[in-house]
């Protein structure tokens, strides 16, 4: 029987051994395969952790070893203060001799007094490595160019690769995970200068459950720029679940935006896009969304209707200080429309307008009479301008182009369509610019009394795109910030995203913002606005300039302590529903078909530009 046993394992050994092993002085020819090995030599002074990651990353096949050996304390006191009586004896006579001091030896010098500091207290250990790399390829003339390759991505790691000449074979098997070193080229190493030599850590964002061996959860933004590795990240999984996108025009911001969203809803992520130039039309369309288009005559929005909820049962419910915080709403929306902040005599007038407003309307502080019709902007303006107090009539004269002038189709009647549906979008293009502030405004609180419904608990995404246009406005500021703190509390995320980069860091209101945001992303920046970026997000000098030079769709995504750059990536599918490339939108028209309506419409177009 032992014969048995030993025949099957010598026949199990057999299948890993090479038909045939051919040496040279620097190659091996292992059955079909062509290997070169080196040894590295010579580091670099300073490094980062992970930063032996690029030699795994390697698109070709290289296999990397390394052979780490511990010291023991007392040997390496006693060799730490030999090197040190080296290199002082070595500093004195170059100063006897009135030479110049060379800035190697200084350095090397510095480094060994506080590498000896470190392991006398204990907070270091040294270690002996040996680090060795071997190339495969298919054929000798494929072999040159793979180790040109890896000697090339070894310099540029500040790596000195030395091909293991005539000992070809010792070094193929140096990297064979039998745990022989027998080229025997080592270096000393510290305990922080080996962690972070450690090849196997990455600028990949940690795994919720780094023992979890299930599919990473939260959104795919796209791959990894250093790593090529995927870049996933649940929002809900942070401190609090707002993010802040900040990028030029052109980087790629409103691409990720709808990105982010449309794999949200995957999820079964309900999400509010407030949309200022109207390029989420097509996506919402597309996956049946509820649009919303604010600058319609037959579209409207009612400041005054109180936060009534409906629960699945049909029964409403409503705060029981709802009135009282319409109210105080009403002041934000009043300074929002007249451009200005108001005073305290002006808050006073107007405090008793609206209690006035909603008494004639049938509605107290009963919340019996709150299931009601509310009032209008048109009947506060003139229970202002019936009254004699010459503030309130100031005030009223000043609501006339919102009640009865240019602006007022937005605010002439009762709300016309509740937000509903797993994805809605509020477009704004086509109010005009002095009711984009408040246009924005009363979306964000319609999509609010929704979020913070009781009767409904369910993840929310609030998109606030090109949010500087209500930055303008302290009064829409103050309100942005008090959703971005309020939101996490109702399982809901609030997503900034804006190209003008000083509106939101120049002011306190805009940097809290940017505090109260879990998820930080930043594309593209431009030179005149990267200084205050580097402050605001204590960026390196490599980031700073990754930022300026990055490419459409590039950026850097921050989740606290963790940072890493991607690249945004979308399907085919996804791609043809997000983009606003005109070139690719024209691509997508030529293979659409033509119905009769369009066809009719056209002709249509044609005859009043004919006539």
């Amino acid at each position: 029987m032992s014969k048995n046993v030993n025949r099957s394992v010598s026949g199990r050994a057999s299948a890993f051994t090479p038909d045939s092993l051919s040496v040279t002085p620097r190659h091996l020819e292992i059955g079909g395969e062509w290997v070169a090995s080196f040894a590295i030599t010579g580091y670099p002074r300073e490094v980062h952790a992970g930063w032996l990651q690029p030699l795994l990353s390697y698109p070709c096949r290289l296999d990397v070893s390394l052979h780490i050996e511990p010291i023991d304390p007392v040997t390496a006191a006693n060799r730490l203060k030999r090197q040190l009586s080296k290199l002082e004896s070595g500093r004195r006579h170059t100063s006897e001799k009135g030479r110049l001091l060379d800035p190697m030896v200084e350095a090397a010098t510095e480094d060994a007094y506080d590498l000896s500091a470190r392991v006398a207290r204990g907070e270091g250990k040294l270690y002996r490595l040996g680090l060795y790399l071997t190339v495969h390829a298919t054929s000798e003339d494929e072999l040159a160019e793979q180790v040109a390759a890896v000697r090339a991505l070894a310099a540029s790691l500040l790596l000195n690769a030395q091909p293991t000449t005539y000992r070809a074979l010792q070094g193929w098997v140096s990297t064979l995970p039998l745990a022989l070193d027998l080229i025997g080229m080592r270096r000393t190493f510290d305990t922080s200068a080996l962690a972070a030599a450690f090849p196997f850590t990455s600028p990949d964002l940690p795994p919720a459950d780094p023992t979890s061996v299930a599919a990473p959860a939260g959104v795919l933004y796209g791959f990894n720029i250093g790593s090529q590795g995927l870049v996933h990240w649940d929002r809900f999984s942070a401190d609090n679940y707002n993010s802040v996108i900040l990028g030029r025009s052109g980087a790629g911001k409103s691409y990720l935006v709808k990105l982010e969203a449309l794999r949200s809803l995957y999820r079964g992520v309900e999400v509010a896009i407030i949309d200022p130039e109207d390029e989420y039309r097509r996506l919402c369309e597309a996956i049946g969304g509820t649009y919303i288009h604010l600058g319609d005559p037959a579209v409207r929005i009612n400041p005054f209707d109180l936060p009534i909820a409906i629960r699945p049962d049909g029964r409403r419910t409503a705060p029981k200080d709802a009135l009282t915080r319409k109210a105080l709403f009403l002041h934000t929306v009043i300074g929002v429309l007249l451009g200005t902040e108001l005073s305290a005599q002006q808050r006073a007038v107007l405090d008793q307008a609206i209690t006035t407003t909603y008494s004639r309307a049938g509605i107290t502080s009963d919340p019996r009479t709150w299931g009601r019709q509310a009032p209008l902007l048109a009947d506060l303006a003139s229970v202002l301008t019936a009254t004699a107090e010459p503030i309130a009539a100031d005030l009223g004269a000043r609501l006339h182009p919102f009640v009865e002038g240019a602006f007022s189709a937005m605010f002439s009647g009762p709300t016309t369509t509740r937000p509903e549906g797993h994805l809605t979008v509020f477009s704004l293009r086509d109010l005009p610019d002095e009711l984009r502030p408040i246009g924005t405004l009363l979306t964000l609180d319609t999509v609010w009394r929704r979020v913070s419904n009781p009767a409904i608990r369910r993840p929310r995404l609030i998109t606030v795109d090109e949010a500087w246009l209500l930055m303008q406005d302290p009064a829409g500021a103050r309100f942005l910030h008090r959703l971005a703190k309020a939101s996490r509390k109702h399982w809901a995320g609030l997503t900034v995203a804006t190209q003008d980069v000083g509106d939101v860091l120049g002011t306190e209101l805009g940097k809290a913002i940017v505090a109260n945001a879990a998820t930080q992303i930043l594309l593209r920046q431009a030179p005149q606005a990267i200084d205050e970026i580097v402050t605001t997000f204590n960026l390196s000098e490599g980031e700073k300039q990754f930022l300026i030079s990055a490419d459409k769709g590039q950026g850097l995504l921050s989740t606290g302590t963790q940072r890493v750059a991607f690249q945004a990536l979308a399907s085919p599918q996804e791609n043809a529903l997000i983009t606003t490339d005109p070139a690719e939108l024209a691509t997508y028209a030529e293979h659409e078909p033509t119905t009769e309506d369009e066809t009719f419409v056209d002709l249509g177009i044609d005859d009043d530009i004919a006539a």
